[in-house]
C-alpha cells in the first residue's frame, strides 16, 4: 500500500512491527521490574520500599495507558526517523559495526550524551509555563510504579523521542549498539520509578559507583523534591548544577538502613 507519502507508507506497512518493538521494550521491562519488586517485598529487605504510601491499581492503569499513547508517537516518530534514514538524512544503524572498541566507545558516548539531552529537557520541562503541557502528567504519579517509565503526555514523549534523530544526524551508530542502548535506557527508566531500592547500602560511599543514579534518586524528584534531581543514569549534572537533593544521601541511607536492620533481624530470628 502506497499515499505518496513515505512516513505514512513506513506507518501503514511496517508500523506493527514498530509498535511491536517498542510496546514490548516497555512491557517486558515493566512486568519484569515490578515482578522482581513484587519478590523482593516479600523477603528480609521488604524495608526497602522507598514510600510508605502505596500506588492504587488506578495509579498502575494511568501510567500504563499514558505509556502505550507515549510508544504511539515513538512510533510515528520512528516512521519518519526511518524515512530519514532512507533518503540520506540520518545514519543507517544497519551496517556492521567499527570493531569492537569504537562500538563500545560509541555505546558509552550514546549513554553519556542522552543522559546531558535527558537532564537539560527535563528541566526545561518544569519550566513554569512548560510543565502544565508537557511534564504534568508524568508527576501525577507521586508514588511512580515500574509502569511509569513512559508515562509521559505526548509533547513530553515527543520530546523524549528527539534525541534519537539528533544522535542519528551526527554519529553512525552500528545496529547492536543502538538495540542495546534503547533496552537498558527503558530498564533504567523502569528501575528508577520502581519505588523500590535495588543498590547496596554502600553505593554512595565509593568514588567508583556513587555517580551513578539510585531508585532513591528519581524517587525523591516524584516525592517533594520537585526541582531537583533532574539526572536519568548519572548525578554528574545534578551535582555541577546544584539540583540534586540536599537530602539525597541522607534518604538513601535510610532506605538501605532500614533494609539491612530487617535483614539482621531475619537472621536474628533464623539463628536464634
Amino acid at each position: 500500500m502506497t499515499t505518496g507519502f513515505p512516513p505514512l507508507d513506513i506507518l501503514l506497512n511496517r508500523g506493527h512491527h514498530i509498535f511491536a518493538f517498542d510496546f514490548g521494550r516497555y512491557v517486558i521491562a515493566a512486568s519484569v521490574t515490578f515482578a522482581v519488586v513484587w519478590l523482593l517485598r516479600r523477603t528480609a529487605i521488604k524495608a526497602r520500599k522507598i514510600q510508605a504510601r502505596e500506588a492504587t491499581a488506578g495509579d498502575m492503569r494511568r501510567e500504563f495507558l499514558q505509556s502505550m499513547q507515549s510508544v504511539l508517537v515513538y512510533v510515528v516518530g520512528a516512521c519518519f526517523l526511518i524515512w530519514g534514514r532512507e533518503i540520506g538524512l540520518l545514519y543507517s544503524v544497519f551496517g556492521e559495526g567499527f570493531g569492537l572498541g569504537i562500538d563500545l566507545l560509541i555505546l558509552v558516548t550514546i549513554v553519556i550524551a542522552h543522559d546531558a539531552y535527558f537532564y537539560w529537557a527535563h528541566r526545561f520541562m518544569h519550566h513554569p509555563r512548560l510543565f502544565k503541557h508537557f511534564h504534568r502528567a508524568h508527576h501525577r504519579s507521586i508514588t511512580p510504579t515500574p509502569w511509569a517509565a513512559y508515562s509521559f503526555a505526548i509533547p513530553e514523549a515527543a520530546v523524549m523521542f528527539m534525541f534519537v534523530p539528533i544522535w542519528q544526524f551526527f554519529v553512525p551508530t552500528p545496529g547492536w549498539v543502538m538495540f542495546t542502548w534503547l533496552n537498558f535506557q527503558i530498564i533504567r527508566n523502569a528501575m528508577g520509578h520502581a519505588g523500590f531500592e535495588f543498590f547496596p547500602r554502600w553505593w554512595l560511599a565509593s568514588p567508583l559507583t556513587r555517580w551513578i543514579n539510585t531508585t532513591v534518586h528519581h524517587d525523591l524528584h516524584h516525592l517533594g523534591g520537585f526541582n531537583t534531581n533532574y539526572g536519568l543514569y548519572f548525578t554528574w549534572w545534578d551535582k555541577w548544577m546544584g539540583t540534586e537533593h540536599p537530602k539525597y544521601h541522607e534518604k538513601f541511607a535510610e532506605v538501605t538502613g532500614r533494609g539491612r536492620a530487617a535483614e539482621v533481624q531475619a537472621v536474628s530470628k533464623v539463628t536464634a
